[in-house]
């Protein structure tokens, strides 16, 4: 198989994107795309507006979309660069993804019948005519050649003599370039983020962003410094081995609304969004784990199987992603049941939990809307409402927690 190799941020993935996945699959250079949303860009880095996982399953969404539908077939989305360890060079991509037992193995997984999934394979690394015209300029650039061919995309317009830069990896670099007319839709993510007209971006992204609420005041993370938005996209990666789609964008949900309380409220933003952020992090572990793990952190305070994760997270954030500061493990441990005098940071990251946006097991608006004055209230009304939930299922209510409601009234 010829197989396209199409990277980028995608933050958002716009119409602009699948247009050129659209032609470069119609060029007949290549038979299938696998497109991989990048990691740690060498250009941006923590520049970008989104961790990782959230770009990742957005682009997955959309694509998966064009393959239900109709519109586009053999498009796959691959995340080998959550595997790379510091910033995610193209060459290092493709080492990866050229290896035949590894793409034998993702070809595979995508319902690739076995025989082609096995090879032999032709790589084409998949850029547009501005890229290739800074291509030489890139890191490493003869080890991306020595893997694939340069498959560059003419833009209409854009000004880049396309044949004369190919010329010059041909020449400068011994590689193998070959284009593609690029009949597409002009848009770029930077215009989209600066209009905040989302009108060229897939419907499926559109409901994802709407669904997560992105691209809002509350992911620009005002207040956060540098160095805690950096924590916070390398948690993102760190987690992502370890839980589904749902359970760690919910987690992330949970960091973004966190440090936009603490801001709210004059906690530290710095600790709640990395506290919310890994909240859940031991949430999908082995149970046995969660146990071992539970009984360091608290001793035998938790033992009821929907509990372990929380004093769970404490330790695996600590051991796991190396988070010292015992406010944050505290707000981790304790952000399932509450406990009695509990500090600002516990209380934000208790309520968080309840109603990131994604949440929707009950009406949760009269607690939101008391969120946006008085977090006591807030969490006064959340504690409220679980109690009514245990109340009608019989269930015994942690002791824990019965401190917590003792503190706010609550009989």
């Amino acid at each position: 198989m010829n197989i396209g190799i199409y990277g980028g941020s995608f933050d958002p993935v716009h119409k602009g994107h699948i247009a050129l996945v659209r032609d470069a699959l119609a060029s007949g250079y290549v038979d299938c795309v696998i497109v991989v949303p990048s990691v740690r860009n060498n250009f941006k880095r923590y520049s970008m507006t989104l961790p990782a996982p959230y770009r990742y399953y957005m682009t997955k969404a959309v694509c998966d979309e064009l393959t239900e539908s109709g519109k586009l077939d053999k498009v796959y989305v691959c995340d080998a660069e959550f595997g790379i360890k510091g910033i995610s060079y193209t060459f290092m991509t493709l080492e990866i993804m050229t290896d035949p037992e590894y793409m034998t193995e993702f070809l595979l997984e995508q319902g690739v019948k076995k025989k082609k999934a096995e090879g032999p394979h032709e790589y084409y690394w998949i850029m547009g005519s501005d890229t290739l015209g800074t291509f030489e300029t890139w890191y490493k650039p003869e080890e991306i050649l020595r893997h694939a061919t340069l498959l560059a995309a003419e833009r209409p317009g854009d000004g880049v003599d396309v044949e004369k830069a190919a010329e010059s990896v041909r020449e400068n670099l011994g590689g193998k370039v070959e284009t593609f007319r690029l009949n597409g839709f002009e848009c770029s993510s930077h215009e989209i983020l600066s209009s905040g007209d989302f009108s060229s971006v897939p419907d499926a992204a559109r409901e994802f962003i709407a669904r997560h609420e992105l691209y809002t005041g509350r992911t620009k993370l005002t207040g956060v410094s540098d160095d805690a938005k950096e924590r916070f996209f390398e948690s993102a990666v760190w987690m992502y081995p370890y839980l589904g789609e749902k359970r760690l964008l919910h987690t992330l949900n949970v960091g973004y609304l966190s440090a936009e309380l603490a801001v709210r409220f004059g906690a530290d933003p710095d600790k709640a969004l990395i506290a919310g952020a890994l909240h859940d992090c031991a949430k999908e572990l082995a149970e046995d784990s969660q146990k071992e793990m539970a009984a360091e952190y608290s001793g035998d305070l938790f033992t009821e199987k929907k509990l372990l994760h929380a004093p769970a997270g404490a330790i695996f954030a600590h051991d796991g992603f190396g988070e010292k500061d015992k406010e944050i493990l505290d707000a981790i441990c304790y952000h399932t049941t509450g406990r009695g005098g509990m500090s600002s940071l516990e209380k934000i990251v208790y309520l968080a939990d309840k109603i990131e946006p994604a949440r929707q097991y009950m009406d949760l608006s009269p607690i939101r809307a008391a969120a946006q004055t008085d977090l006591d209230e807030a969490v006064r009304l959340t504690a409220l409402a679980i109690k009514g939930k245990f109340d009608r299922q019989g269930r015994q209510t942690h002791p824990a927690t019965v401190d917590m409601l003792r503190d706010l009234g609550i009989k």
